[in-house]
């Protein structure tokens, strides 16, 4: 009895370093803690300014143009991001951008709490939080791998981001609408921009080793195009983006328009929205325990495909919910589908680029997840003031699904131009062998342009 019981903690306790693993380096750990206060803030503001939108216009078109000022920014501004990440010291900009945020998050709550707010404020505070975004993101993407102390741990460090994310985005909607229904939006805002003093304090505790900036990366112009020529010459590659950005831009969306579906189909209030976000956030915090609980990345390729399909299946059965608690069944399958797709996709690219290149890499794949969604927000918006939101969410649930057997297709091509390729760059055990199926997408020589 004995033996089983300590078979049993043993076994506990593996499982808890295997999901856990990268918080052995002490700046990810840092990090790590003050995101996971962070991200809660971020969420709540998420919440409440898309209720805010509604409250103030009661149009669905406005809701998708408020979403559009936000992310537009990230698609023009990205690529020019990841030249500056790989460029300059991605812990300062980091620092940087993280206060700036926290200063739109103040000045977007003093204007609700004084009444004076109008919706060109929220057009314009959402734009420029978007300005800070585009550098944000790759940034903080890239600046991963600068936190670990083993490289083996990448994967596992990409998997907890997404579930300190999902946690957020389990918690943040569930509170902003309590707090929306007793007190106001104002308030989740405010409570945003403190929380960013967690994470701020967080970076600056870290001790952080300056990494010389090759003499290569001087020319932004030409680092732009080899970014672009990095990233789209290899056809696996090119292929992960290409269903990420159409996912993003038919799919996505459906965040835009769960206003919508909360007050005019399921005739509720801000607690109903943020029930609804929270059940979502579920499905992809336990999409994000699974992927950090793998000891490999083995399998993440076929992972792909089948985890954009449920998000369309997802979306399509949203779509058919007329009662709030058949809505809420499906939110966490939405969840799960999205989470699993581009955390897998994230650790794909993150574990085969190039150092040097891993800025501007990450920002054409934050473009593609970020960049092309407020193009969809706006259509998705004027979209649902013609046809209707559930009509809006089942025709992107399809198209999505549909990109999603066409990546299917492609697999069995991508694997035999990849297998020799793995051999040929001796990538350490536990990653070679994780990459075997999907994820073995370092370029051959010759289409790097070598």
């Amino acid at each position: 009895m004995s033996g089983k019981a300590g078979k049993s903690g043993n076994d506990a306790g593996g499982l808890k370093l295997i999901l856990t693993r990268a918080l052995r380096s002490r700046n990810y750990r840092l990090f790590f803690s003050g995101q996971a206060v962070s991200l809660i803030g971020t969420w709540m503001q998420n919440i409440a300014l898309s209720w805010l939108v509604y409250r103030l216009t009661n149009s669905a078109f406005m809701l998708g143009l408020v979403n559009f000022a936000g992310d537009i920014p990230t698609f023009f501004l990205m690529p020019f991001a990841g030249v500056f990440a790989d460029r300059f010291n991605k812990y300062r900009i980091i620092v940087a951008t993280q206060t700036l945020a926290m200063v739109q998050a103040f000045i977007l709550g003093a204007l609700v709490l004084t009444g004076a707010v109008k919706i060109w404020h929220l057009v314009l505070l959402n734009a420029l939080l978007g300005v800070v975004n585009a550098f944000d993101m790759p940034t903080r993407q890239a600046f991963v791998v600068e936190m670990i102390e083993a490289k083996e741990d990448l994967p596992n460090a990409i998997a907890l981001n997404s579930s300190i994310f999902n946690v957020a985005r389990l918690l943040g909607p569930a509170v902003a609408g309590l707090l929306i229904s007793a007190v106001g939006e104002g308030y989740c805002f405010i409570i945003n921009g403190a929380s960013f003093i967690a994470v701020i304090a967080a970076l600056l505790a870290m001790r952080i080793k300056e990494r010389p900036i090759p003499a290569s990366v001087k020319d932004s112009l030409r680092l732009l195009k080899e970014g672009f020529a990095y990233t789209f010459g290899f056809m696996p590659i090119r292929s992960i983006i290409s269903l990420l950005a159409l996912v993003s831009l038919m799919g996505m969306s459906y965040t835009t328009l769960m206003p919508v579906v909360a007050k005019t189909i399921l005739h509720g209030g801000p607690r109903t929205l943020g029930f609804l976000m929270g059940a979502a956030g579920a499905g992809a915090f336990t999409a994000a325990l699974y992927l950090a609980a793998r000891k490999s990345v083995l399998g993440l390729g076929r992972m792909i495909p089948l985890a954009a399909g449920m998000f369309s299946l997802g979306l399509v059965a949203l779509s058919f919910s007329h009662h709030f608690l058949l809505a809420l069944a499906f939110m966490p399958l939405i969840g799960f589908g999205l989470m699993t797709q581009m955390a897998s996709s994230n650790t794909v690219i993150q574990t085969i680029v190039d150092d040097d290149k891993r800025g501007r890499v990450m920002s054409i794949y934050a473009m593609a997840f970020r960049g092309i969604a407020p193009f969809g927000a706006l259509m998705s918006g004027a979209l649902a003031s013609g046809i209707g939101a559930l009509d809006t969410l089942m025709i992107g649930g399809i198209i999505c699904g549909l990109a999603a057997v066409w990546f299917a297709t492609k697999l069995k091509a991508l694997r035999k131009i990849v297998r020799p390729i793995y051999a040929r760059h001796g990538i350490i055990p536990e990653v070679a062998a994780g990459l075997k199926a999907a994820t073995e997408f370092t370029p051959p020589a010759r289409e790097m342009g070598k």
